[in-house]
Formats: C-alpha cells, structure tokens, sequence
C-alpha cells in the first residue's frame, strides 16, 4: 500500500472478471451505501443475475431501479424483506426462484448493531440485535439450503460476520454474541449440507466506512478505531464485497465451514 503525504491511498476496484457469471445471487440488506450495497454491485461487474433485498422498501426499489438501468432490466429483481419475519424469507427464496429459475448463492448481510454496556442493556435490545443479526441469518440460510438441495444440489452461502465474533469490545457484547454465532451456525450448517455439494462460508470485517456506520458509533471511537489497522484507513465495502464474491464462486470450490477475516487490523 502506497501513501499520498501520509494518507493511505485507497485502490480502485479491479474490473469484473464474470466470476459469477451464470449464476443467481440473493442478497439481503442490499439497499445501502454498504457492505449489501457494494456485494450487490460487485456480484453483477462479476457476471450475476441479482436477487435484491431490503427491509427498507422505498430505498430497495430505488436501488433495484438504478442497478436495473446500468446493468439490465433482466439481471435485477427485488423484493422487500424483514429477516425476522419468516414468511418474508420464504417469499423472497421462492420468488428469487420463480423468477430466475433457480438460486445459486445466498449473501446474508442483514444484521443489526448498537452500542450498550451490559450494565444497561436491556431484554429487548439483546433480543433485537440477536434476532435480526443471528437468527436472521439462520432463517435465510435455512430457507436457501432447502431450496438448492430441493434443486439437486450445489450452490454457496456467504454469511457477513465481524472480527467482533473473535475480538472483545466495549459496548457490543449484544453484536459480539451475535457474531460469534454467525461464525459457528457457519461451521455447523457447512457440515450439514456438504453431502450436497453445497458450501457455506463467511467474511469478518474489521472495519468497513460507510455512512450508515456514523449513525452508530461516534467519530472519535470510528478515528481511535482506524489507527489500529494497518494500512491505516478502513476498508472501502467493496473490498469486503470482493471477499463475498470469491467465496460464492467457483475458485472457492474446496472452502466450506471457513471464515475468512478480511481485516488489517492489529492488537
């Protein structure tokens, strides 16, 4: 990594190279200037036809509308959904599959964060950040599992974990817990389903800057936070995206049960 009067210069993304060409991508909490947002584009430059999700309806067909006009109508297709909600998660697999003929790979980037010590926390934000984080991801992989094993096999999940499921911070045992969950459901759902020729894995960010992350954490915390990584900057999301494309393609076609850090941080 090279610097410009001691910045850290941040690389363009690398051209896509039809990584995924062929294949049928679903993606949740893709409407935004995010991890989602950036796997959504990286997915198609790599060749996909896209799934989109979000809970955030307005803002999803939005997004669905621009990506639609600079990719083609034919390659995108969206549909709201709440990834508490288990008829929503039905919905959006069976209409990914209806529409597209099949699904290919399921992106779980839902997730829910929040800063609280476990002084204060409450039942409800436990629950909340647990639900939509962990359990959410578990009620999308399950419905996609059922839906490419009912397709006769093969196909890829790619979780969104954190190195917070690895890492102790103060303020996030809620997120941490839920992280860490993300890692073994992971783990665990890739043994399941490896008789099928199915593979299940996951990224760990450390820290990706987007927008949405300011609304969050505090810009002294996200400062203090940056100068612990090591090519002192954060990661732009579609670095992140670039990780999520490689596991849900074919070059990863022995890794299953694996997360892969994709972080620069240091103790």
């Amino acid at each position: 990594m090279t610097s410009d009067g001691g910045r850290a210069v941040v690389p363009a993304p690398p051209p896509g190279r039809d990584l995924l060409a062929g294949k049928v991508v679903v993606i949740t909490a893709a409407a935004g200037t995010g991890i989602g947002g950036a796997a959504a584009r990286r997915c198609l430059e790599e060749g996909a036809t896209l799934a989109l999700s979000d809970a955030h309806a307005a803002r999803l067909a939005a997004t669905a509308a621009d990506l639609a006009a600079e990719y083609g109508v034919g390659r995108v297709w969206s549909q709201p959904c709440d990834v508490t909600a288990q008829d929503q998660v039905d919905a959006l697999i069976d209409g990914a599959a209806a529409r597209f003929g099949r699904i290919d790979v399921m992106i779980n980037n839902a997730g829910l964060g929040g800063t609280a010590s476990v002084l204060d926390m409450t039942d409800d934000q436990w629950a909340r950040v647990l639900d939509v984080t962990l359990t959410g991801t578990f009620r999308c992989t399950r419905a996609a599992l059922r839906k490419m094993v009912d397709q006769g096999g093969g196909g890829a999940v790619v979780n969104n974990a954190s190195v917070l499921g690895w890492r102790a911070q103060p303020g996030q045992a809620h997120y941490a817990a839920a992280k860490a969950g993300v890692m073994a459901l992971t783990r665990c759902a890739a043994m399941d389903v490896a008789e099928y020729g199915i593979r299940v894995n996951a990224v760990s960010p450390s820290l990706a800057m987007h927008p949405f992350l300011a609304k969050v954490i505090a810009q002294e915390e996200l400062d203090e936070m940056v100068t612990r990584e090591a090519f002192g900057r954060s990661a732009q999301p579609w670095e992140v995206a670039s990780v999520i494309v490689f596991l849900a393609s074919d070059y990863a076609s022995y890794l299953t049960g694996e997360v892969i850090s994709v972080s620069s941080q240091h103790p």
